[in-house]
């Protein structure tokens, strides 16, 4: 079933307006007709609203909503992942396949082993991008939210945004044993079901760039109480540990919920 985005004042009793860019993919590339069921969700409450599609024209799509389907796919924490910009287009790659683990949220950190330099310009494009990058995957793993993904922020300024998040934690590559990371993924379980019925509590996750980060990084995330970690005895590219720690969080949680 095709799925797609609409802003909750779009949504209206029974009634659910498709507009913009969409109109044209259902009717030119799936070339959908009337009576066929389509889910869609708000951005905001969890939902999946299950309509049926109504009247096609060539400004919109009309909806007639069949029923709501209430227990929704987001994990019940929100979990921010803090990526050091990596090389060549791998962040498009991460960004993909995080939406489709249940981030809710891709902060780009340009971190001091970064090679990446962003300007203010160039950043801005590659945000528009990327944010296309997480609807897309958001449609096709059937979320019932887009993921934000941020402006790029220093290693300061990520540190002073994850220190108002319920936890955090760092894998990195001289840490050992597997201890700390049963701990963490055990206390992030626990936070979870403790806090089921209220706003989800959002947990951080920071992973380095091609180079790792520096023993300074490290200090510096520990002062702000971010938990080093381990993801195993092998070193984990940069694309690879960010979708590994995601994949362990999810599993435990859903299996947990």
């Amino acid at each position: 079933m095709q799925h797609f985005f609409v802003e909750p004042s779009q949504i209206q009793g029974n009634r659910i307006r498709i507009t913009g860019t969409d109109v044209n993919h259902i009717r030119n590339v799936l070339r959908m007709h009337s009576g066929e069921e389509i889910s869609v969700s708000n951005g905001t409450d969890g939902r999946d609203y299950r309509c049926e599609i109504d009247t096609i024209t060539e400004d919109e799509v009309l909806c007639r909503l069949m029923f709501i389907k209430e227990d929704g796919v987001e994990l019940p924490v929100r979990i921010t992942l803090f990526q050091g910009l990596p090389k060549a287009d791998k962040m498009e790659l991460i960004i993909q396949k995080a939406v489709e683990l249940g981030a809710a949220e891709i902060v780009p950190v340009a971190t001091a082993r970064c090679v990446v330099k962003l300007d203010d310009k160039k950043a801005k494009s590659k945000v528009e991008r990327w944010q296309g990058i997480s609807e897309a995957a958001a449609k096709q793993s059937k979320r019932a939210v887009v993921p934000q993904v941020c402006a790029p922020m220093s290693m300061k300024e990520a540190l002073n945004y994850a220190s108002e998040m319920a936890m955090a934690a760092i894998p990195y590559e001289l840490a050992e044993g597997m201890q700390a990371t049963d701990r963490f993924v055990e206390d992030v379980c626990r936070l979870a079901s403790q806090k089921a019925g209220e706003e989800r509590p959002q947990i951080g996750i920071f992973i380095g760039p091609e180079g790792g980060f520096t023993e300074e990084e490290i200090e510096l995330a520990q002062e702000k109480e971010v938990c080093p970690l381990s993801l195993g005895k092998r070193i984990l590219r940069t694309e690879t540990a960010g979708l590994a720690i995601l994949s362990v969080l999810m599993y435990h949680l859903e299996e947990r919920g």
